[in-house]
């Protein structure tokens, strides 16, 4: 890749793009496409800048059930205020939408599942042949006609899913009782055969860069099991996942909320490209002993402003981005990280580009 260097005209011609979640966010005028870049960044190599902000786009179809039940449906036909209830996933799963939550949970009281070893049994996979692909394909075309990294997610994984059968308490005892063990493994291995399905469907239809893949393994304060168990229980079949993906020319994004900071070297050897973990983690000791081998999000270093929070002004976010800059672009080519552009002021993402830019393409 040629360095290019900065413009200033990159900055002052800026236009507003949607962001996440109803926010606006800026789109510079940038050398090159903003998909290129994030390739970079993915590939491990240099990029011309740190992408953030509109570089990306979220892209969560209703094709899916689980998006419509879970509400996080993110397209071209957004879901309206009056579909904010939740409903039945693709495995008849009924889903409740918590506002205090701005999410949806499972409808207790009545898990489908009370024993692993009986999931053959009560589970009916559904058959994603029948979903109307090309209306689908056609309803977002203009949405997903953008120069921006499209990622896709799949929004219940391997634990989340079998949660949602179970209740927390047994899919918790499954993962580690002998007796259903190897259940646990069967309907795993049936679960990454759906899902590389779908994900042939995505890169099919909706021509993604990044399969972002929706598995909580911890609480706030510790992991829900063990390095051990992760890596007997959910690795190999999430490797299946991973493979697929980088053989079909996509990425793999872990998105995994909690303390897990014990729980990364399972995300290595899963062949995850990236996880974006939370503010508890110690990102920085992680950075310093992993970062050589998974792309890690790090976080701005100001407090979290969406919808509201602290006020910050534009000297405090000018002098974050610096210190950012400071921190990680000076090893960048060996340890390659993405800042959050989640509820992080202009200013911020304005400095971060613009320095950005300078110190990769002097």
């Amino acid at each position: 890749m040629n360095r290019i260097p900065f413009n200033q005209a990159e900055i002052d011609n800026a236009i507003d793009v949607p962001g996440f979640l109803g926010a606006t966010t800026k789109k510079y005028q940038t050398p090159i496409t903003p998909k290129e870049n994030y390739r970079l960044v993915y590939e491990r190599k240099t990029p011309l800048w740190l992408p953030i902000g509109g570089d990306s786009l979220t892209f969560n179809p209703r094709i899916d059930p689980d998006n419509v039940a879970r509400c996080f449906c993110f397209e071209a036909n957004p879901l309206t205020p009056e579909e904010y209830v939740g409903g039945l996933d693709k495995f008849g799963i009924e889903w409740v939408y918590v506002p205090v939550a701005a999410g949806s949970m499972v409808k207790p009281g009545n898990p489908m599942l009370d024993d692993a070893n009986n999931w053959k049994k009560v589970m009916k996979f559904p058959d994603i042949e029948t979903w109307d692909w090309e209306a689908s394909k056609a309803a977002n075309a203009d949405f997903l006609n953008t120069d921006r990294f499209i990622s896709i997610m799949i929004m219940t994984g391997f634990f989340e899913r079998l949660i949602s059968l179970m209740d927390f308490d047994k899919a918790a005892m499954a993962m580690i009782d002998e007796d259903q063990q190897d259940a646990v493994h069967e309907l795993f291995d049936a679960l990454a055969d759906l899902y590389i399905k779908m994900i042939d469907k995505y890169i099919e239809n909706y021509g993604i860069d990044l399969l972002t893949f929706h598995d909580d393994w911890g609480s706030q304060r510790a992991p829900f099991f063990s390095l051990a168990t992760a890596r007997e229980m959910i690795v190999p079949h999430l490797k299946k996942v991973t493979d697929h993906c980088h053989a079909s020319g996509i990425f793999f994004e872990m998105h995994s909320c909690g303390k897990n900071e014990l729980l990364v070297p399972a995300y290595i050897e899963a062949g995850c490209d990236s996880w974006n973990g939370q503010g508890m983690n110690d990102k920085e000791m992680i950075y310093e002993k992993y970062g050589d081998q998974i792309i890690l999000g790090m976080d701005s270093g100001l407090p979290f402003v969406f919808g509201g929070g602290a006020e910050i002004s534009k000297e405090e976010a000018e002098a974050a981005a610096m210190s950012f800059i400071g921190k990680f672009c000076p090893d960048y080519a060996t340890k390659p990280v993405i800042p959050s552009g989640f509820g992080v002021p202009a200013d911020f993402i304005r400095v971060l580009y613009e320095e950005s830019r300078k110190v990769f393409n002097q």
